[in-house]
């Protein structure tokens, strides 16, 4: 294949912007180092601006080399489903009614479990919740785990190691939770239909094995900062301290998250049913909290940014895989997904006919495999680092110590698929 001279530019800006992701502390130091632009320093340090950002360069440069008409025709041409649905489902599932139920369940759970609260909240959290986001899609799962994590025990105090030992754990564990089932995870949802992957094949190939790794790292955390969690003690509940939810409207709130997720490639319908849900918690102002807006939008432009820039990768992509035999994709697959969407590295691999049935186990087991290793891997990703990088130095999270974190979780999960 010969590539475009705008594909090599395409190509060169999303390098940046992958370097940009890397470099969003730098930023935030240099916004409390010159306060007189402390503006555009915080935006250039906001991980979730990065790909926004880059991909409106992107078009700026295509509508000069080329014209407005093309710039304007590739966008249309982007399939925008992804960023709008992660929106409504981050909003939806972070609401008060959702969020107290999840909680509660781990809650309960906890509490039969012969270990101190802290303990057991932090190993539930790391493990049943994400194993749950193949049933409530994966950005859901991200961000009720996050969520959590966040209110009983980042807000704590906890040490940096801790702190990105969870995240690292976090991560990874919700992209390899989400391999139980066709639909939730979304590296799986592009191929399963094309390549008829249905419950049974999931749960036989992939499932028991992730979920296997998701409680061993859940676990391996766990105990490795066993000391730090229990001195914690019990938990303090924060958030569910005004009036008492109704069982009427928790209902209410979940029938919203299941037709969101029921219609999650259908824009019209799960956006009308957001609408419904915003109108429904603007009745009821009692029974919410502040809506997760900022964090779904800023997440939804990450997305969004990442949808136009890795369309144009496909060239170079594409080529890579095709290079690939069954052994080497699945090392390959791991490593491409910490660099590009592992659901837009697997819409690829379906794109090319006559791959080997152990071909296509191996590129999607790389894809989730690999999905915790920097925020861009994964499409939930963006959701747990906008709720909870205010927890972190500086109000940002470097992601050499996120690859750092997730990679012995990643080893977990490597070791489950190749040797189980």
């Amino acid at each position: 294949m010969n590539p475009t001279a705008m594909q090599w530019v395409a190509a060169i800006v999303f390098a940046i912007a992958i370097v940009h992701t890397f470099s969003t502390k730098y930023f935030e130091r240099l916004a409390h180092e010159r306060p007189r632009h402390a503006g555009i320093w915080h935006l250039l340090g906001e991980v979730e601006a990065v790909f926004g950002f880059w991909a409106m360069v992107l078009m700026v440069i295509m509508a000069i080399l080329i014209d407005t008409r093309a710039a304007t025709a590739y966008l249309d041409s982007r399939n925008f489903t992804e960023p709008l649905f992660v929106f409504a489902i981050m909003v939806v599932a972070g609401s008060r009614s959702v969020l107290h139920m999840a909680r509660r369940l781990v809650e309960t759970i906890a509490a039969l479990a012969p270990l101190p609260s802290a303990l057991g909240f932090h190993f539930l959290s790391l493990s049943l919740v994400p194993l749950l986001g193949s049933f409530i899609t994966e950005p859901a799962a991200m961000t009720l785990a996050a969520l959590m994590l966040r209110d009983r025990l980042y807000a704590a105090g906890v040490s940096s190691r801790l702190a990105y030992a969870t995240l690292g754990v976090l991560f990874v564990n919700v992209s390899i939770g989400g391999s139980l089932t066709p639909f939730a995870a979304p590296p799986v949802l592009m191929v399963a239909g094309k390549w008829n992957w249905d419950l049974a094949y999931m749960l036989t190939h992939f499932g028991w094995k992730m979920a296997l790794a998701v409680i061993v790292n859940a676990a391996a955390v766990s105990l490795l900062f066993r000391r730090e969690l229990a001195a914690l003690g019990t938990p303090k509940t924060t958030g569910d301290t005004r009036a008492r939810m109704p069982g009427a409207v928790l209902l209410i709130h979940l029938l919203f998250l299941a037709g969101i997720v029921r219609f999650a490639h259908h824009p019209p319908v799960f956006l009308g049913l957001f609408l419904f849900f915003m109108g429904f918690a603007s009745a009821y102002p009692q029974y919410q909290n502040r809506l997760i807006l900022r964090e779904g939008l800023l997440v939804a432009f990450f997305l969004a940014g990442l949808v136009v820039l890795g369309g144009q990768q496909q060239w170079w992509l594409e080529s890579l895989l095709r290079s690939l035999d069954a052994d080497s994709v699945y090392v390959g697959a791991t490593a491409l997904t910490a660099v590009t969407d592992n659901a837009a590295l697997t819409y690829l691999a379906s794109q090319v006919d006559g791959l080997s049935e152990e071909f296509k186990r191996a590129v999607v087991a790389g894809a989730i495999t690999g999905g915790g290793l920097t925020v861009i891997a994964n499409a939930p990703n963006p959701a747990g680092y906008a709720i909870l990088r205010g927890q972190f130095e500086d109000q940002a999270i470097s992601a050499l110590w996120l690859f750092v974190a997730a990679l012995p979780p990643t080893l977990t999960a490597i070791l489950a698929f190749r040797l189980l």
